[in-house]
């Protein structure tokens, strides 16, 4: 639906969508354990193991799930390429090296990073993650590694109960509105960007800030969503910082409210790369 939405609005032509092939497993193994993949390509996963991840494990998902990580590496090799790039998926940030939770099956921030890095597209990396609950898998991946800088803002009282320990972790207390929460990205970005030292960013744009989400509990309205893209793009243009944006969660009350939420962030990311020479491509 929000690739539909993009295209009706001509926002995106379809020659600019590229399709990624789903995952190689060597690439999986940068980030996930031998155990956890076999068990997900085998369908070994126990029943509690399933209910930790909150889906029941299909081909499908295992396919899905491949397809939506090659997606997020393709999108930051486009990033890189020309200074702003999407994935119309991912932000799988529950998934932890030796397994899943929260809805996500494999961590595609995490494998995007450790792959360019492997390959010497990229030495530092961060991760700027406003998705409404703590990355607590990618903090633990990334968690004794100086290379990649995680800032994670979030419900301090939601999902996870047991937080990681990301690079910084900014809490928010429930019924957050848009001054607060605005005042505080605008505090902690600047410090982030500069402690990170990077040559990509990863922006994990969760919608379920916004108020009214079924997980949610802040209370963003439609215009402070706005304001956050608009505000995390343009600090990342402004320093040259090529960019990668992920979906993330968002549960509004319908899936067509979720799309329009989520286009948002591709509204404002057009918006940024038509003023300057990057010929930015989203991409899925």
């Amino acid at each position: 639906m929000l690739k539909d939405q993009l295209v009706g609005e001509g926002l995106l032509t379809r020659p600019e969508i590229l399709v990624p092939e789903p995952l190689a497993i060597d690439t999986l193994r940068l980030v996930h354990t031998r155990e956890y993949l076999d068990k997900l390509i085998s369908g070994d996963l126990l029943p509690a193991e399933q209910r930790r991840l909150g889906l029941p494990w299909t081909e499908a998902l295992w396919l899905r799930s491949r397809i939506a990580a090659a997606g997020t590496l393709l999108a930051a090799r486009a990033a890189l390429e020309d200074g702003m790039a999407g994935n119309l998926a991912g932000g799988t940030h529950h998934a932890f090296a030796d397994h899943g939770e929260g809805f996500c099956v494999l961590n595609d921030v995490a494998i995007a990073i450790q792959r360019l890095r492997a390959e010497g597209a990229i030495d530092r990396a961060v991760v700027i993650d406003l998705d409404v609950h703590q990355g607590n898998g990618t903090a633990a991946i990334f968690e004794r590694m100086d290379e990649v800088f995680t800032f994670s803002m979030h419900g301090e009282k939601n999902y996870p109960t047991a937080k990681m320990r990301s690079s910084l972790d900014v809490g928010l207390r429930d019924g957050v509105g848009d001054i607060e929460y605005l005042a505080a990205l605008a505090c902690h970005l600047p410090e982030v960007l500069d402690a990170a030292r990077a040559d990509l960013a990863f922006y994990v744009a969760g919608v379920d800030v916004v108020a009214g989400d079924r997980y949610g509990k802040l209370a963003l309205t439609e215009a402070g969503l706005r304001a956050r893209e608009q505000l995390v793009i343009h600090t990342a243009c402004g320093r040259d910082l090529p960019l990668v944006v992920v979906l993330a969660g968002g549960y509004a009350p319908t899936q067509a409210r979720t799309a329009e939420l989520h286009a948002h962030v591709f509204r404002e990311a057009k918006r940024c790369s038509s003023s300057r020479s990057w010929p930015c491509r989203h991409r899925t």
